[in-house]
C-alpha cells in the first residue's frame, strides 16, 4: 500500500484501516515556520477549507507574530485543513522573527530605504560601466553622422520623476485618470513642434508618441495602407534607410516594412551619386506606389521636393519625407523646407535636432488644395485630409502601449531650443564645419561621393585605398574616433563595402569650429593610411595591431585633442 493510500486526508470520511504515520514536516515560504501534521485519527468534520482553533494564545495575530519573543512548544496556530489538523509552529532563535515583529515606522522604512540609494550605492556595476562610457565620449571623437549630445535640460528631464507615469491615450482621452498635467505636457510639445517648423495648426498636425523614427515609418504604413500595398523609396546602398523597405540582393526581406508591404526601391546615379529623378519617375509611374518617400540615412544632397511633388502626382501617391538626418537643418531653415509638398513628414528627435530618442510624425490636416495631375483623385478640391485619425490610432493603440512621458517633456524642451536664434547659429556651424571637413578631405586626394556635401554629412569612397568600411572603422575605433561603415554604389553600378559615413553635429555639440575640422581631417587621413598599410601586411584580421606605434601615437593625439572640449550636459 502507498503512503498516499495510508493518509486520512479525506473529505470527511475516515478509514478505520489507515495507519497512523509519522508526522511530516512540510516547509513553506518561511523557512523559519514549519507545518506539522498531527496524524492521529480523528473523526469525520463538514467539508471546510480552513479552520483556526488557537491554543495557548490570546489572538489570531499572537500565533503567528509575537513581538521580541521566541514561541515555545505549546506556543503554536493550529489548523483544519481538509479534516486534518495541521500546526504552525515558529523554530526559536528564527532571524525572521524580528522581521515581522518589526513596528510599521521601521517597516516603511525598509521599504523606502532601497529607493533612495544612489546609483553607485544601488548597483555599482552598472555605474562603472556608465562611467567608462563617459570617458570614452569625452576622450574621443564623435563623427558618426546620427549621433549628438543633448543638454543638461534634456538630460534632467529624461531621468525625471515623469518615468513613473501611464498615460496610454491621447491628450484628453487617456485609458488612466491622473494625467491632467502629462497632458498638459504633450499639448505643449506638439504646439513646440509646430512653432519650430513653422507650420499651422490648421494645417499641420504632430503625433510626438513614436519610440523611434522606423516607430514612425512604420505606423504611417500600417495606418494608411492595407498589408500588401506598394511603397517606393530610396535603395539602402543608395542611401535610403531600411524602413523605407530592403531587400538584399539575395531577396531576404530585412525591415517590417518590406514584410508587411511590398517596397520597390529607386537609386542613384552610380557615376555622380546623386538620385537620377528620370529613372525614379519613370519607375514610379510604373510601379505606382500608394506612399512615394523621400529622405535616406547617408545621402550628402538636398532634396528636390518640387520634382517629387510631381511625380507623387503624377502616380497618384501620398508623398512621405523622413527627414530623421537633417530635420535641424530644416528647422534652421539651412534646407529646402519639405513641409511646403509632403503630405506626411517623420523623423526622429535625437540626430541634427539634438533632442532625446524618439521620433514624431507630422501630417497635414484641413481642406487639400487643387493639385494639377493627371489623377482625377488627386484634382479634386474641397476634400479633407483623413490622416490624422489614421495615424494616431496607428501610432496606439495598434503599435505602441503607453507614450514615454520623460521623452515627450525633453522633446518639448529640445523643440524650445530648436526655435531659438541660438540654435539657428549652431546649425549653420554645424553646417560649416561639414563642408570644411569635405574640403580638407578632398584636397587630400580622398573620394567623396557626389564629390561634397550639402548638409551636415559626408560619405567617403575608400576604395581607391583597398580598404572596405568595416577595416577602416574598427581602425578608427582603435585611435578612438567613432564613424560608421556603409554601403554605397561602384561607378560601374555595383553594391561596394568600401564606404563610411562621417557627420559633423557632435563635435559641433562640443564647441568645434572650421579649423577643428581640418584637424580630425588629419586624424581620419593618418587612420586610413594605417589601416592600409595593416591590412596589405596582415590581410582583414587587425587584431593585433592596437598595441602598435602609429596606433598608440594618433590614439594619443586624438584623446589629447578631444579632451580640450566639454562634453555637454556633464561635468567633463
Amino acid at each position: 500500500m502507498d503512503r498516499a493510500a495510508q493518509s486520512d486526508l479525506s473529505l470527511g470520511f475516515s478509514s478505520s484501516h489507515a495507519l497512523p504515520l509519522p508526522p511530516p514536516r512540510i516547509p513553506i515560504a518561511d523557512d523559519s515556520i514549519t507545518l506539522q501534521i498531527d496524524s492521529s485519527p480523528t473523526p469525520p468534520v463538514p467539508l471546510q477549507l480552513l479552520e483556526q482553533r488557537f491554543e495557548g494564545t490570546g489572538s489570531s495575530s499572537r500565533a503567528i507574530v509575537d513581538k521580541d519573543e521566541d514561541f515555545d512548544d505549546d506556543q503554536r496556530g493550529e489548523f483544519i485543513l481538509l479534516g486534518q489538523p495541521l500546526k504552525l509552529k515558529r523554530c526559536r532563535g528564527s532571524s525572521s522573527s524580528k522581521r515581522f515583529a518589526a513596528d510599521p515606522e521601521t517597516r516603511r522604512a525598509a521599504v523606502k530605504a532601497w529607493g533612495d540609494q544612489s546609483l553607485s550605492e544601488a548597483d555599482p556595476e552598472i555605474h562603472e560601466f556608465m562611467e567608462k562610457e563617459k570617458q570614452r565620449q569625452f576622450r574621443g571623437i564623435e563623427l558618426i553622422a546620427s549621433e549628438n549630445f543633448v543638454c543638461r535640460a534634456v538630460m534632467e528631464a529624461l531621468g525625471s520623476h515623469l518615468t513613473n507615469k501611464y498615460s496610454e491615450g491621447m491628450p484628453g482621452a487617456r485609458y488612466y485618470t491622473g494625467n491632467q498635467y502629462i497632458d498638459h505636457i504633450e499639448i505643449l510639445c506638439q504646439e513646440r513642434a509646430l512653432q519650430a517648423f513653422g507650420l499651422h495648426h490648421e494645417h499641420w498636425g504632430v503625433n510626438v508618441q513614436p519610440y523611434s523614427c522606423t516607430s514612425a515609418n512604420f505606423a504611417v504604413f500600417s495606418g494608411l495602407l492595407l498589408p500588401g500595398e506598394r511603397i517606393m523609396g530610396l535603395d539602402s546602398p543608395s542611401g535610403g534607410h531600411m524602413s523605407h523597405g530592403y531587400y538584399t540582393p539575395g531577396g531576404k526581406k530585412v525591415s517590417g516594412a518590406s514584410i508587411f508591404f511590398e517596397s520597390f526601391p529607386y537609386k542613384v546615379d552610380p557615376r555622380t551619386g546623386y538620385i537620377d529623378y528620370d529613372k525614379l519617375e519613370e519607375k514610379a509611374l510604373d510601379y505606382r506606389p500608394k506612399i512615394l518617400i523621400c529622405g535616406g540615412s547617408s545621402y550628402p544632397r538636398d532634396w528636390d521636393f518640387p520634382r517629387f511633388r510631381y511625380v507623387a502626382d503624377k502616380c497618384g501617391a501620398v508623398l512621405m519625407f523622413d527627414m530623421a538626418q537633417i530635420s535641424g537643418l530644416v528647422a534652421a531653415k539651412e534646407s529646402p523646407n519639405p513641409f511646403d509638398y509632403c503630405d506626411i513628414v517623420t523623423s526622429t528627435t535625437h540626430k541634427s535636432l539634438r533632442g532625446p530618442r524618439g521620433g514624431i510624425i507630422f501630417y497635414r490636416r484641413g481642406f487639400k488644395g487643387k493639385k494639377q495631375s493627371i489623377n482625377l483623385n488627386h484634382c479634386e478640391s474641397n476634400f479633407q485630409y483623413d490622416f490624422e485619425e489614421k495615424i494616431n490610432f496607428s501610432v496606439f493603440p495598434s503599435l505602441q502601449g503607453g507614450p514615454h512621458n520623460n521623452h515627450i517633456a525633453a522633446l518639448a524642451i529640445a523643440l524650445k531650443q530648436a526655435a531659438s536664434p541660438e540654435y539657428k547659429a549652431y546649425m549653420r556651424q554645424v553646417k560649416k564645419n561639414a563642408k570644411a571637413l569635405a574640403s580638407a578631405l578632398i584636397s587630400k586626394n580622398c573620394k567623396l561621393v557626389t564629390n561634397g556635401t550639402d548638409n551636415h554629412l559626408m560619405l567617403w569612397d575608400l576604395t581607391p585605398l583597398g580598404l572596405t568600411g568595416k577595416v577602416y572603422e574598427k581602425v578608427c575605433e582603435m585611435c578612438h574616433i567613432t564613424v560608421n561603415k556603409v554601403a554605397i554604389f561602384s561607378e560601374n553600378g555595383v553594391i561596394s563595402p568600401g564606404g563610411v559615413r562621417i557627420g559633423s553635429p557632435a563635435m559641433t555639440s562640443r564647441g568645434c569650429l572650421e579649423s577643428d575640422f581640418e584637424t580630425m581631417a588629419e586624424f581620419l587621413y593618418r587612420a586610413a593610411l594605417i589601416a592600409s598599410a595593416a591590412q596589405r601586411e596582415q590581410g582583414k584580421s587587425l587584431k593585433s595591431i592596437y598595441h602598435c606605434k602609429d596606433i598608440a601615437d594618433l590614439r594619443n593625439q586624438v584623446e589629447a585633442f578631444a579632451s580640450q572640449f566639454a562634453m555637454p550636459a556633464s561635468d567633463m
